[in-house]
């Protein structure tokens, strides 16, 4: 009995000291991704980054490889053909741990971009933007727009049943149909819930802009300067930003309408420090070296199709586009424009890799080390996002944001997740699933 009583605080300390073992092990299992692409011929590198003495504890088994069965840290197999893998993971070969599925895509090949280009783009109705402005009715101030409860944000779609599509459409039918006395029956989708709503709103005669307002201040465009990411010339479709363009007072997503691209000529530079993120200072060269259309606004950038291929490219060659299992923490290139349409290339540094950050697109922390670049840009800049992002000859993503403390660092967006939102990644393939711009000037209704 006495025996047994020493042998449990041993047992117990055991116990906890194994736990403690594999609860990193568990804790970096965790953090890959259950569903991922590797390219043909590329090896199934799960890179966990844990201690050998760990890692040989975690066997992966894959049905349709060879070795069929490898541990973490040992040689991994080669993707040899496309289809959908199987990827069980077991602790000692024996307790499953992780199922994961892998899908092996054939090669794509794209163009890498790096040119500067003019975005603009109309969104669908009129969004509410600035606040909201007062009238004045025998002195006292009124507004009928917030106190009918729309929001900053929403976005105004119809005026008593006729669809508007530019700010100065709704001016005009505000003033026209507040003659009448009668309130308006005004629709708008809400910036929370995305749903439409209706309300009624009494126009009141506003003396100072002499005709009627409903208090509201809307835009139905925005402008800005960015940088193009990849051409697909099978496709003829590009992919820009890296981000999504969101509005620059209410910082809401642009629900798309219609937009275009055109090319554009960088004439200055704003240099960041840290608050204050830098800026291209750009002028729209308009459609002779680029012209495309604009049908996609994603977390991952806008994209659409170019009416022809761009003349200039840093490069003659198409590159591939890598996965995001297969990109690393390490020394990379960026291409972007510093001045004129002139494609430079500028050494990063990829930081960390997060395969698992898709729903905010931002996959990897970059850091910006190249002396020229510092020098002109104090590091990532306004206009910059978008900037593809080269490792080992291939498309690894694209910069997006800069960290506004630290201005040599921000984050980037896989190349992979570019084109699946693209379409040049087909969807069949896949498994179960502030760069700030140059806003229009503001009309008051």
């Amino acid at each position: 009995m006495d025996y047994r009583k020493n042998k449990m605080p041993l047992l117990f300390l055991a116990v906890i000291f194994l736990g403690l073992c594999l609860q990193l092990p568990f804790q970096t299992l965790n953090n890959l991704p259950l569903h991922q692409r590797v390219s043909v011929g590329e090896k199934l590198d799960f890179d966990s980054k844990l201690p050998k003495f760990l890692a040989h504890n975690f066997e992966f088994t894959i049905d349709g490889v060879k070795p069929t069965t490898f541990y973490l840290g040992s040689t991994t197999p080669v993707a040899a053909k496309p289809g959908q893998l199987d990827v069980q993971v077991k602790l000692f070969g024996l307790i499953p741990v992780r199922h994961m599925t892998v899908s092996v895509v054939p090669e794509i090949r794209v163009i890498p971009g790096g040119q500067a280009i003019g975005v603009m783009v109309q969104s669908e109705g009129v969004m509410v933007v600035a606040g909201f402005g007062t009238v004045a009715v025998k002195g006292v101030r009124h507004n009928p727009a917030a106190e009918a409860g729309v929001e900053l944000g929403d976005v105004l779609i119809k005026v008593n049943g006729q669809k508007v599509e530019t700010e100065c459409q709704v001016r005009d039918l505000i003033n026209k149909l507040g003659q009448d006395g009668k309130p308006l029956h005004m629709e708008f989708r809400d910036r929370h819930s995305k749903e439409t709503y209706k309300t009624k709103i009494q126009p009141i005669y506003c003396n100072e802009a002499k005709r009627y307002r409903v208090g509201l201040f809307v835009r139905d465009s925005t402008a800005g300067v960015g940088t193009m990411t990849f051409y697909d010339p099978q496709t003829k479709i590009y992919g820009a930003l890296g981000h999504i363009i969101s509005d620059i007072d209410t910082c809401q997503p642009i629900n798309l309408d219609r937009g275009k691209i055109v090319a554009a000529r960088i004439e200055g530079i704003r240099m960041g420090r840290k608050g204050y993120p830098g800026e291209k200072m750009g002028v729209f060269r308009g459609e002779e070296d680029i012209s495309g259309n604009i049908t996609k606004n994603t977390i991952c950038g806008i994209y659409g199709t170019l009416s022809e291929p761009p003349k200039k490219v840093y490069g003659k060659d198409t590159v591939p586009v890598a996965m995001a299992i297969e990109v690393k923490e390490g020394p990379a290139e960026i291409y972007t424009v510093l001045k004129g349409d002139k494609i430079e290339k500028f050494n990063i540094k990829i930081e960390q890799v997060h395969p698992q950050g898709r729903h905010e697109g931002k996959g990897m922390i970059i850091k910006i080390d190249d002396t020229k670049l510092l020098q002109k840009t104090g590091g990532i800049i306004q206009g910059m996002s978008g900037s593809p992002i080269i490792q080992n000859g291939k498309l690894v993503g694209a910069v997006t944001h800069v960290f506004v403390n630290d201005p040599t660092r921000g984050y980037g967006v896989f190349a992979e997740w570019m084109l699946y939102n693209s379409g040049v990644l087909p969807k069949h393939v896949s498994i179960r699933n502030n760069e700030k711009s140059d806003g229009i000037s503001n009309i008051a209704c």
